[in-house]
């Protein structure tokens, strides 16, 4: 199948690169000509484990280029994959600019039927703002069905003949995606479950053909209204989010009362209408995702006339659990901290990513600087991003390794849970801090078994 993806960031690159894998012809557009220039020159613009390799092999195999012309990419593609940013705007909606600009781009030139796939995170509605944009555009372009031909656009460009048979309709789908930063290929290769929101039998044809590989096993398409389909992402993100931000208000208060979270954890875990995943207490949750869906999906709450008070308290519960390292920190150390130096491990938002949109690191790191203290900092893949964003600064410095980073801190500050960090040689860590103290944001070791080797131990939730 021709499969045209429009927008080459995060979703865009990998869905392209596995809907190429799996055999399909792949256009992925982009109108920022310096990504597109890495790409054809073998380099990939974000950080993604696997994705390079996925890329690579799929390009030689001639299923899978890169391209600015948004001409060509519309006319390739049956499929139009709309997969561009929806950042929040300042009231917390998302901001659908590139969505509808994707929309109209293909509506300026689009010659013959196509199925138009909103993949963007976007709100509900969404699919019939994309369809309008679509149309208005067709509308300008007059479409002649006397003579199956396109009339000239309003600039007095000619766009050429059209599809004898093509009477200018068009599908707009919903086919959100559920990808995990630093698992996305796996992911995508081993869905849950595939979500479609279509109105006519045609789109759901073409979209069923084209996940037909991972149908073989078991069916995971699901096939439902537009508007539900837009809701069930901005949903199981809630969701997510809230279980995050319900374990970290109980940390804090097993701390008050004398338990221990991880043992919660277990207890409620093991009943199987809860589960143990996303049931880790910790310093908070960050990225692209999370905090943007919340309050997207609660500003569609208001504009319905519906406060989403549940939301609210997911999104300040989170605003608060990320201060609670370095409140930690200086009711351990004082609220002046001029002369003090921190070692912290882990600077983006989660393992397996380089992104550092609202990671907690961040607000450690800030707070940290405003009291007059320095840090070196390690992370296997986030330095180079957190040098883009600090730039170089005399209070903050970058280790080659994360024993390295230690050396002469007065305690040892860990935010990311990379693997890496699991399982450390404590007794390096004792050697090379000047006091042996550790706040461990991810709860990653046993704290009798750390403080049994002399190493005073602050966690989340048990220090009771």
């Amino acid at each position: 199948m021709k499969i045209t993806v429009i927008g080459s960031g995060y979703v865009g690159l990998v869905s392209g690169a596995c809907l190429a894998e799996l055999g399909n012809d792949v256009v992925c557009l982009d109108v920022d000509p310096r990504k597109i220039e890495i790409l054809n020159s073998g380099g990939v613009p974000i950080y993604e484990p696997g994705l390079d390799a996925v890329i690579k092999s799929n390009v030689e195999a001639g299923r899978l280029r890169f391209t600015t012309d948004v001409a060509e990419s519309v006319a390739h593609g049956l499929v139009q994959m709309i997969a561009v940013g929806t950042p929040s705007g300042e009231d917390g909606s998302a901001d659908l600019q590139y969505v509808l600009a994707a929309a109209r781009n293909i509506g300026r030139t689009m010659t013959e039927y196509k199925v138009i796939v909103d993949k963007s995170t976007v709100p509900v509605g969404t699919a019939e703002k994309v369809k309008q944009a679509v149309q208005e555009e067709l509308d300008k372009r007059r479409i002649i069905k006397s003579n199956n031909a396109f009339a000239p656009s309003p600039s007095g460009g000619g766009l050429g003949r059209g599809n004898a048979e093509w009477d200018g309709d068009f599908s707009v789908v919903s086919n959100p995606e559920f990808l995990k930063e630093g698992a996305a290929i796996d992911d995508f290769n081993r869905p849950d479950r595939i979500v479609i929101g279509a109105e006519d039998e045609r789109a759901i044809h073409i979209m069923r053909d084209m996940y037909a590989p991972f149908q073989r096993n078991h069916d995971r398409l699901i096939v439902m209204d537009i508007k539900s389909a837009e809701l069930t992402k901005y949903a199981a993100n809630a969701m997510l989010a809230t279980r995050i931000s319900f374990m970290n208000e109980l940390a804090n208060l097993a701390e008050r009362v004398g338990a221990d979270i991880e043992h919660v954890r277990k207890g409620i875990g093991s009943d199987q209408r809860i589960g143990y995943h996303f049931l880790y207490a910790g310093c908070g949750y960050g990225g692209s995702c999370f905090p943007k869906d919340i309050r997207a999906l609660q500003r569609t709450g208001e504009e319905y006339g519906l406060p989403l008070k549940v939301l609210e308290a997911v999104e300040q519960a989170n605003h608060t659990q990320k201060f609670v390292l370095l409140n930690k920190i200086t009711k351990r150390f004082g609220e002046d901290l001029k002369g003090k130096h921190f070692a912290l491990w882990g600077l983006a938002f989660k393992p397996g990513t380089d992104d550092m949109r609202e990671a907690t690191s961040r607000v450690v790191m800030e707070g940290l600087w405003a009291r007059g203290a320095t840090i070196t900092a390690f992370d296997p893949v986030a330095m180079k991003e957190t040098r883009h964003i600090y730039g170089e600064r005399a209070d903050l410095s970058y280790a080659e390794n994360s024993k390295d980073a230690l050396q002469n801190a007065d305690a040892l500050i860990i935010v990311t849970e990379w693997k890496a960090f699991k399982s450390p040689d404590f007794n390096i860590i004792k050697a090379r801090l000047k006091q042996p103290v550790i706040f461990d944001g991810r709860n990653l070791f046993e704290p009798a078994n750390v403080t049994a080797l002399g190493i005073e131990y602050h966690g989340i939730g048990r220090e009771g």
